[in-house]
């Protein structure tokens, strides 16, 4: 029985065959199928369809699945990855067009894992800490498909559940910050806003608002924004028939969006290229008391790197990490955020730079988590003090000097440089 299966990197034909261009196609068997044991659901499997700028949902029944699998492994898509509950099977498709498949024998009978279960080690018999507990149903998390009804967690999203739980603990990290910052209790009057840029399904967001309102006890405003229509009017459906009325969701862009008040907290997370810097400019602007970013797509300097013909010669000590393309693609994504982590820090910020337990299959897993410092913000005339209270002076210096070190030596410009100004 397929449990789920995932296509990536698609075809030329792709938009051909399939009506549009799509880049990534998952599929899994939903709640429902899981839960019915003596009848199975007419349609058990749940279909994602994305674009570069879309995603489309559909059902499908068992047949349809392992047609679509038959039809696009290796062809309309060149990697496909199927997950059975005894196996995982690869389909790639080699240079001369042969599909091929490699299968990797896996435990069976595992319809839903128990996540603590699988925890426990033997010597001490210790069983990690969620801050969202397995055997609970919790509404928006069974909504979404990533538990049951009873509260068992799917075994196809056993990843994300532990992912949701990952962020939640960032974020419970900060809220003593925020709160001395704020200097007095969050009210109903007056709720801890947050802003979370670029949205997307929203899992996370849905977790922030459930964690700080159902077990921190914290009055949360949450406002999400994605260009995506259609995600954001499922979103907005989903909040509302889970009757979460201070969680709203809006289509619009990073740059021009204009909040009714102002964010306590900017979440941004896979927001693709320089709309993580227009993010990152709204929230120190805004004088946001704190930011979790998970950068994503760094494209900017890596065409930069790509036209800098003085860093192939032999001489300048990035030419091995210009000659091949996915080292200075790699290499132009870490100077990307350490470029936005000195911003940060020169914008007031204390900054982490820690390690993100990411959406399935992706490498994207570094998170800046910054804190604004005690009285640090926008001087009285609305520009950005030179020297943030908290930071010395030669903290800053030495700040300014690695930044403008590294932009010299690499002949690239960054657009958060620009935003925030010289």
């Amino acid at each position: 029985m397929v449990i789920s299966v995932t296509f990536s990197k698609p075809a030329e034909n792709c938009a051909e065959v399939l009506g549009k261009d799509f880049v990534k196609v998952r599929i899994f068997r939903n709640a429902e199928a899981v839960l019915s044991s003596a009848k199975k659901a007419k349609l058990p499997y749940s279909a994602e369809f994305f674009t570069k700028t879309q995603a489309f949902q559909k059902s499908m029944s068992e047949e349809d699945v392992n047609a679509f699998i038959d039809a696009h492994a290796g062809k309309t898509f060149k990697n496909v990855v199927q997950k059975t509950d005894s196996q995982e099977i690869s389909f790639f498709c080699n240079r001369r067009g042969e599909v091929k498949k490699s299968v990797r024998n896996i435990s069976s009978g595992m319809k839903n894992i128990n996540l603590q279960s699988m925890e426990n080690r033997p010597s001490g018999n210790r069983t990690k800490n969620y801050i969202l507990k397995e055997g609970s149903p919790i509404p928006f998390l069974v909504h979404l498909g990533v538990m049951t009804k009873d509260g068992s967690v799917i075994a196809s999203k056993c990843a994300k559940f532990r992912q949701i739980n990952r962020f939640l603990e960032y974020v419970r990290d900060i809220l003593p910050d925020v709160k001395k910052l704020y200097g007095k209790d969050f009210s109903s009057q007056r709720p801890l806003r947050i802003a979370d840029f670029g949205c997307g399904k929203s899992y996370l967001t849905f977790a922030v608002y459930y964690y700080l309102s159902q077990i921190e006890n914290i009055p949360v405003q949450i406002t999400g924004l994605d260009l995506k229509e259609d995600v954001i009017a499922y979103c907005q459906k989903l909040s509302d028939e889970l009757k979460y009325d201070s969680l709203k969701f809006f289509v619009g862009n990073i740059a021009d969006f204009s909040y009714e008040n102002k964010p306590d907290i900017i979440i941004t997370l896979h927001a693709c290229d320089t709309a993580t810097d227009f993010a990152l400019n709204f929230a120190v602007k805004q004088n946001a008391l704190a930011i979790l970013s998970v950068p994503c797509c760094q494209h900017e300097i890596n065409l930069q790197l790509e036209k800098n013909k003085s860093l192939v010669e032999a001489s300048n000590p990035f030419a091995s990490l210009e000659h091949w393309g996915i080292f200075r693609e790699r290499f132009a994504a870490l100077a990307t955020d350490a470029i936005r982590a000195e911003l940060l820090e020169q914008a007031g910020y204390s900054v982490q730079v820690l390690e993100f337990i990411d959406m399935e299959h992706t490498p994207k897993n570094i998170l800046l988590r910054a804190v604004r410092k005690r009285n640090a913000g926008p001087a009285k005339d609305g520009s950005l003090q030179t020297v943030q209270a908290g930071q010395s002076e030669l903290a800053l210096e030495k700040s300014k000097t690695r930044l403008d070190s590294l932009l010299k030596t690499l002949g690239a410009s960054q657009s958060l440089c620009g935003l925030l100004g010289d």
